[in-house]
C-alpha cells in the first residue's frame, strides 16, 4: 500500500523533531541512567524489528499488503514498542542534557508520535480484523499505563 501525504508528513516530523534533539546535544548520553535509558530504548526498537521479522517493518503508519498483525515480542505488552524506543531515547537524550529547546523538541515529538499512533491504530484496525481485540488486551506505549 502506497504511503499517504499525512503518513509522510507525520514521518518527516517525528525525523525532524529526532534529528534536531541529536544534533542539539549530546547525541550519546553520558550519564549513566540516561545512558542506560538510551541503550534500553535501542533494545527495545531491535526487538520490536526482529518480532516483526523485518517483514512488516516500515517508517510510515501505513499497513503494508503483505504485512501481518504482530502480537509477540515486545508486541506482547504494547502495541507501539518503535514509537515507545524513540521516546526513550529522547527523554535520555534530553534529560542527560537539558535545555528548554530540547524540551520543546520533545514534546513535538510525543505530539506528533500520539498522532502517528493514533492515526495507524485506525488504519490497523480496517485493515486486520483481530486488531480491535488485540487492542483491548495490550496498551499503547507504556506497559500496564497507556
Amino acid at each position: 500500500m502506497r504511503g499517504s501525504a499525512k503518513s509522510y508528513a507525520l514521518v518527516a516530523i517525528q525525523f525532524a523533531a529526532l534529528i534536531a534533539l541529536a544534533v542539539t546535544g549530546p547525541a550519546l548520553a553520558l550519564k549513566p541512567v540516561w545512558l542506560a535509558l538510551a541503550l534500553a530504548g535501542v533494545a527495545l526498537g531491535a526487538w520490536a524489528i526482529v518480532a516483526q521479522r523485518f517483514i512488516n517493518f516500515n517508517i510510515t503508519p501505513d499497513v503494508k499488503v503483505e504485512g501481518f498483525l504482530v502480537q509477540s515480542g515486545p508486541y506482547r505488552w504494547i502495541r507501539h514498542p518503535m514509537y515507545a524506543s524513540l521516546l526513550l531515547i529522547g527523554v535520555a537524550w534530553v534529560a542527560n542534557s537539558f535545555s528548554w529547546l530540547r524540551l520543546a523538541l520533545l514534546l513535538i515529538l510525543v505530539v506528533d508520535l500520539v498522532v502517528k499512533l493514533t492515526y495507524e491504530e485506525r488504519l490497523l484496525t480496517a485493515h486486520y480484523p483481530a486488531y480491535a481485540a488485540y487492542a483491548q488486551q495490550t496498551k499503547r506505549l507504556i506497559p500496564f499505563i497507556y
